[in-house]
């Protein structure tokens, strides 16, 4: 089991920065991926950024150059840099870790709202 807690999210004008931060406890050495979704109301959850054990990054084109994705393996903590931050940010971001297996399994966290306003 692994169990994921965010932190970090909040209110913020267009064209600001905050950080999110993802902690990890449990199994975490199970752990392959980890990611930032996150989630605007009445839409999808749509994926952000991943990082794996190996550090390659991943971004979703409306992000790209905006935020950065990182982890502190002695932490057991991954963070989301979101700077230049647009109203179409706003939303229920949500850290997520996958572990590979025969069936994939995928762990969340219970979210963290932001909202950038115009």
């Amino acid at each position: 089991q692994v169990q994921l807690v965010e932190s970090g999210g909040g209110l913020v004008q267009a064209g600001g920065s905050l950080r999110l931060s993802c902690a990890a406890s449990g199994s975490i050495f199970s752990i392959n991926v980890m990611g930032w979704y996150r989630q605007a109301p009445g839409k999808q959850r749509e994926l952000v950024a991943f990082i794996t054990t190996g550090g390659n990054t991943n971004y979703a084109d409306s992000v790209k150059g905006r935020f950065t994705i990182s982890r502190d393996n002695a932490k057991n903590t991954v963070y989301l840099q979101m700077n230049s931050l647009k109203p179409e940010d706003t939303g229920v971001y949500y850290c997520n870790a996958r572990v590979f297996g025969s069936r994939d399994h995928d762990y969340w966290g219970q979210g963290t709202q932001v909202t950038v306003s115009s």
